[in-house]
Order: C-alpha cells, then structure tokens, then sequence
C-alpha cells in the first residue's frame, strides 16, 4: 500500500522560488571583481536567473546540455546556478586554478556548449580559445565598460554578460521534469591522471542542502548572514548557494577578494555571523589581524566559522575561539560526496568539559549526518569496528553520494554493498567521530606500523612559529619508510630543527618523530587548496635523512 501524499519534484527551481517568495528582500552582497561592491536581493536572483533561462534558449541550450563557467563567487554566478539547472540544462564550474591543460580536457570532456567567465580570466580563455572543440559561445560575466578586447574570439561569439540577460524577459515557467536528472558537475582536482565528472542531480543536491541547514551541521537560518568564501566552483560551494536560498540566509560573496585584509572587512561591515572557508583563507585571516595589532577583533559578531578542504589544526581552532569569539569546526568530504558526509559538532555530554578537552573532539573530523552511512574497512574489505582505535579506510554512501564518475571515467567504483570508496584513511569512536588518519595514497609505513602525517602536521603547526606544515614519506633502508616534516615558518620567525622536534616530543609518540624537518617558503597546493604531496615526494625523493 503506498501513502496518500503528492509526489513532487525536488528541483533546483523550487528553492529560488521559495526564497523569493518569503525572502524577497534579504540581501545578497557581491564584492565584483571589477571591483565595486554591489547588492541584490533574493527576489533579484530570481529574476536574473529565469533571464539566463531564457538567453539560454535564445543560444540554443537544450536540457541536458552542458554550460560551463569559470567565475568567482558573485549574484551573477549565483543566477548562473539556478538559471541552468533550473532550465533543465547542467551547470558545470570549472575550477580556474587548475593547470591549463586540465582545463581544457574538463571542458573538452563535458563537451560544453556555452563559457560563462569573469574579466578576470579574460587572457586566461584567450589562451584556450584554439583548443575548445565544443563551446559555441563566450560571455564575458561583466558590463559594456569592462569588456576586455579578445581578437582571438568572432564577435558573434563573444556576448556582454550584462548585456546579455538585461535583453531577456523575466517571465520564464520553470519546466518540471524528473527530479534524478543531472543538475551540475564539478570535477576532481585530478591531483593523479585525469580529473573525474562528479554528476549530480536535482534530486541530491535538494536534499544536500536540507540537511546542511540542520543545528547538526552547519546551522543555516534566515537570520544568520554567511561570508561564503568557499569558491563556487569546488563542489558547489559546499552546497551553500542552495542552502541559503532554501532559508532566505543573507549571503556575502567576496569575488576574488580574498586577501586578509578584504574577507575582515566584509566580516565587520556585513555583520556576518557564518563563514567557510578552506584553512589558508584563515591563515591569511590572521596574518593580517597579526600585522595590524591596532585592530580588535572583538567588534566581530561571527558565531561559526566553518573550515574544510583540510584537516583543522589545534592553534587555528585556538585562534577562532580566543581572537574572534566563534565556535570553531570542521566537517569532512569530497567532490564525490557533495561533499558533507560528517561534521564536527560537540554532543550535549561534552558541554562540562574542560576547553582542552572539547577541542580534541572538535579537532576530530565530526559525526556522520543524517543521509550518509559509514564504513571503515581493512585491508582485505573487512568491516572493522568503531572503537577509535581501528582505522581504515572509509566507505560511504548515501543519497547524494556518486555511484561513479562522468561518462564511466574509472569503471566500476562501488563495493556489493554499494559503498564508494574515498581514499581516506579514517578511525571512527562509539560516538561516531570519525578522524583521518590519512590518505590512502599518503600514509607512511614504518617498520610495520602506520605513522599519521595529519597527526604529525597538526601537532607541528601547534608550535607558535609555524605558519604551515606537511609530512611526506621517504625511503628507509631499515624501516621501509620514515616521515620528513616540511615546514612555512610565519612570517618574521625562524624556528630551528631541534625547536620544532623538541615541541613535537611532548605530543606524538617517539618513534612517529620525523627524522628530519626541512623549511621551505612554501608549500605547493592543489587546485582546491590542499597540499600537493606528489609534488612534495618527487622533489624530496632524493632527499638523505640524517638517521640514515
């Protein structure tokens, strides 16, 4: 017997509606990367959005037709969003800090038929340009004043952005059509081989951003106000585009302004109260606050600063909660998870615990949330138990988990059970925390046992002097492998080997001890922001410990 209810659509469409509807005038605030500041509101979204439906149509896209931007986060990206998926078409955001080459195979990949780009990236098309065999049309995301010349692009095929969607009408009947149909893609940051399609649909992404609104999660409401520093183009802002508009939250979107000094002002004149951000914006963050002492923090009202991207160190949690008063944590995912799989929140038996004491819950990865399932397995595929002791690696699925990758890239990824593998290296305790021990492909052997390069960088980046760290393996000839600590110092400090090994004496046991600490002046990053260890071991390959 089934239920009495109607079945409707969950589509993309239906959030912007909504928050038009009963958030029509809560704020949306861009920072341009022209430069100006610039303010809409939910019900102005709504309507730019059903004009880029319509200047879709007028372009020729058709549902399930690929339409791709390379853009900061803006209103105009944000009417992107909902005008593509919302027509039936797929939104595809390319990340621009990929290598050229991995840009071209991602759009040549998905086949797109239009490219939506910021000014900024104006050289960086023309460049590619001659390489693009599907994309029919460029619009430059700006207004007539800033167009910049592109010779290289007819000028049939070049449209003004502003232009463009002020020629359309905003009537537009969103159409209804199945719920599992694709509604964007993002690919992998293709750290080894080729970059993956991660597809997702209408169905997944709605109730992704449901759950990402529980107090659980990230607490999104119509009251609060979110700096989403999270770029747009890495898993969908972490979902938070759609979230937001589910619950009419003001949003704050800070363009390519991303410096420490721009993100604090925007935190002191918008009154925000939620941010995310990867751990380098929060690094930045504080070296700035670090540079100008004169500056109190205090006068911010920020209550969650939410990070991912990377592991959440003990002295930036530290500096969250001292400097800037917030409740500081961390949620863990991928681009093939949409990415919120679990989230570090503190459970109501730890409200009486010394400080000390809820920070190591909250330095853990956090909880599973509602929708995803877990698995740590060994080895040979075992389940393994969730006693915070033994780690494996960890299996996911759930709703808006990906079953695989674009057009079969990497064959058949899911187990019998219909888990998707992520690579990471994970233990999990009877509350649910799951912490990372490390990535599958990162993990040192050490004579047997396995040394955690996250527990080792998170304890480095705890000594004062240290601005950034990274733990490699490197050959032994007694112990198969043994960890080299590298290290950013902060600025205007100079930490020496034996400081840094004699700090991390008291807190990690003594034969996880890197034989050697290396200071370099930076380290190399993915696209999205992580550490790019590959490039790490080929440099350090070679690299002779003094233990050996």
């Amino acid at each position: 017997m089934l239920g009495l209810m109607q079945d409707r659509p969950l589509l993309i469409s239906s959030l912007i509606e909504h928050a038009a509807a009963y958030h029509a005038d809560t704020e949306i605030v861009s920072r341009l990367p022209e430069g100006p500041m610039r303010r809409t509101t939910w019900s102005q979204i709504r309507d730019q959005s059903k004009q880029v439906a319509n200047a879709l149509a007028q372009l020729g896209i058709e549902p399930a037709d690929r339409v791709a931007t390379l853009a900061w986060n803006s209103d105009r990206h944000l009417a992107l969003y909902y005008g593509v998926s919302g027509s039936g078409a797929v939104m595809h955001t390319v990340n621009p800090r990929l290598f050229a080459e991995q840009i071209v195979y991602i759009i040549n990949h998905a086949e797109d038929r239009v490219l939506f780009f910021d000014v900024t990236f104006a050289a960086l098309v023309a460049a590619l340009v001659p390489e693009l065999e599907t994309v029919e049309h460029y619009v430059v995301m700006t207004d007539r004043e800033h167009m910049p010349d592109l010779p290289g692009i007819p000028a049939e095929r070049l449209l003004c952005f502003d232009e463009l969607i002020a020629a359309q009408s905003i009537d537009y009947e969103w159409p209804e059509f199945d719920e599992r149909s694709a509604s964007s893609l993002c690919y992998t940051s293709g750290t080894t081989g080729n970059p993956k399609g991660v597809l997702y649909s209408h169905r997944s992404t709605v109730l992704h951003a449901m759950l990402s609104l529980s107090r659980d999660t990230f607490d999104i409401h119509s009251g609060a106000t979110l700096l989403l520093v999270v770029p747009m183009f890495h898993a969908n802002a972490w979902g938070t585009p759609y979230s937001a508009a589910m619950v009419g939250a003001k949003l704050v979107l800070p363009g390519p302004h991303l410096d420490g000094e721009s993100v604090y002002e925007l935190m002191r004149d918008e009154r925000v109260t939620i941010m995310q951000g990867v751990p380098t914006v929060w690094l930045m963050l504080f070296g700035y606050l670090d540079q100008h002492p004169e500056i109190d923090p205090s006068e911010l009202v920020l209550e969650w600063a939410g990070i991912g991207g990377s592991a959440l160190s003990q002295s930036m949690l530290e500096r969250i909660e001292r400097d800037l008063g917030a409740e500081g944590g961390q949620g863990w995912g991928m681009t093939e998870t949409s990415p919120i799989c679990v989230v570090g929140r503190l459970l109501p038996k730890h409200a009486g615990l010394p400080v000390g004491e809820q920070q190591k819950v909250k330095l853990k990865q956090g909880r599973g949330v509602f929708g995803v399932e877990l698995k740590i397995v060994d080895e040979d595929g075992h389940r393994l138990p969730w006693d915070g002791q033994a780690f494996g690696e960890v299996w996911v699925r759930g709703p808006w988990i990906a079953s695989g990758y674009f057009k079969g890239e990497g064959g058949e990824r899911l187990d019998g059970e219909g888990f998707f593998p992520t690579g990471d290296i994970a233990t999990i305790d009877a509350d649910g925390y799951l912490q990372l021990v490390d990535r599958t492909k990162d993990v040192i052997k050490s004579g047997g046992e396995w040394v955690s390069s996250i527990d080792l960088e998170n304890a480095a980046m705890g000594h004062p002097d240290v601005a950034e760290a990274a733990v490699i393996a490197v050959p032994h000839h007694k112990w198969q492998e043994r960890p080299l600590l590298l290290v950013v110092a902060r600025e205007g400090r100079s930490p020496s080997r034996e400081d840094i090994l004699e700090h991390l004496a008291g807190q990690v046991a003594k034969w996880w001890l890197p034989d050697d600490v290396v200071f370099l002046d930076e380290l190399p990053h993915t696209a999205t922001g992580k550490v790019l260890k590959l490039e790490l071991r080929k440099q350090f390959r070679d690299h002779r410990l003094p233990t050996v």
